[in-house]
């Protein structure tokens, strides 16, 4: 699959992507650049990001005498 950058440095993502992704108009991207590649990394909205710590124990995370 290849795009096209416009006149105006814009890319559209093709409609095949946008809906195996579930993309939405007005989504935020992270732009990572490594070694001469561009990844768009979608960003979750809060909402989405809600309860997903839900259950998680601190203490599996760390022992007491590893805090400072």
């Amino acid at each position: 699959m290849e795009v096209v950058l416009s006149p105006k440095y814009q890319i559209v993502i093709p409609r095949e992507v946008r809906e195996n992704l579930g993309l939405e108009k007005g989504q935020k991207f992270a732009v990572i650049v490594k070694n001469g590649v561009i990844s768009l990394v979608p960003v979750p909205s809060l909402e989405e990001l809600r309860g997903m710590a839900k259950g998680i124990e601190m203490r599996e995370i760390r022992e007491d005498e590893e805090r400072i």
